[in-house]
């Protein structure tokens, strides 16, 4: 279980540490290299600080210790800001892939949009002049008034067939146009299945799926990933330390009262000034203490060697 919390905990670092890099490359992209130099060495050297406060938290001064956890506190500030850059311009740089199509697709609706007026308006035109040669047609009764109304409609003529030519070809813009929009919408409609999931979340959190509150929402995502990404790492590296700890290079285990709770070898434990021989088969409630003459250097704990 040591090793994979270490597994775990170096993995999550170095997966948070390489977003955060680019992350910062992104957020100052005048200097490339250089802050990617300094980001890999800061996410070292955060990983080393954490494990050696971890171990010599009693012995290191005080003023040390707390610039330490100072310095790890800032350093996973700025890999969550390193990761929150990087996911952020995943996020805007499919965005920005969309943009032309939106806008391209906006502009053929508005050409189109624009056709289908004149050709209502052109329908229109042509409805009053019917509307005229009716009421003419109306108000008369006898032979004289079907001759003005059909002089009427012949002065027309020219204009009519104007209005019909003008309906026609706006017809074919339309056409045209609707030709032309068919393969941006489906790329269109492709890009937007990409936003399904976050325009899902959107819709649970918020209660629709608008571009202003998806943006909303993947922020919050951003910031969720970021609570448990680079702070987790830190804490299971702490956790890997705190059971490698309790198990000292002789083989003697203790927890964190200083108690010994096992052993991994026959050793001799010296304990209230008595040295007691115990081995891993031996239940260590039930191993007999024997009042021994000192015979280790007890100057360093379990370092065991014979007084000369």
């Amino acid at each position: 279980m040591i090793y994979f919390t270490f597994l775990a905990a170096l993995a999550l670092s170095s997966c948070a540490g390489f977003y955060s890099v680019i992350g910062l490359a992104a957020i100052f992209p005048g200097s490339f290299w250089p802050v990617i130099i300094m980001g890999t060495v800061l996410e070292f050297s955060k990983l080393v600080t954490t494990s050696w406060v971890y171990r010599n938290w009693t012995i290191a001064p005080r003023l040390m210790r707390y610039y330490m956890v100072t310095a790890i506190i800032i350093l996973m500030m700025i890999t969550s800001m390193g990761i929150f850059g990087y996911l952020s311009k995943a996020h805007l740089e499919h965005s920005s892939d969309m943009s032309p199509l939106v806008d391209k697709v906006a502009l053929l609706d508005d050409k189109i949009k624009t056709e289908k007026e004149n050709i209502d308006g052109n329908r229109k035109i042509l409805k009053q002049l019917d509307e005229g040669v009716d009421q003419i047609m109306a108000r008369s009764d006898n032979q004289q008034g079907a001759e003005r109304s059909l002089a009427i409609r012949k002065a027309q003529q020219k204009d009519r067939s104007r209005i019909s030519q003008e309906i026609q070809e706006s017809q074919k813009s339309i056409n045209a146009l609707n030709e032309e929009r068919a393969p941006l919408n489906v790329a269109l409609q492709k890009a937007e299945s990409d936003f399904g999931p976050i325009k899902y979340v959107a819709e649970l959190i918020y209660g629709s799926g608008d571009k202003d509150l998806i943006d909303k929402a993947v922020r919050l995502v951003i910031m969720l990933i970021m609570i448990v990404f680079d702070p987790l790492a830190v804490l299971l590296l702490i956790s890997a330390n705190m059971s490698l700890s309790g198990q000292n290079r002789d083989g003697v285990r203790i927890n964190e009262e200083n108690e010994i709770v096992g052993f991994t070898e026959t050793v001799p434990v010296k304990k209230n000034n008595i040295v007691t021989i115990k081995t891993p088969e031996e239940p260590t409630e039930n191993v007999t203490n024997k009042k021994l003459e000192p015979k280790y250097d007890y100057t360093e704990p379990f370092s065991f060697k014979e007084k000369e």
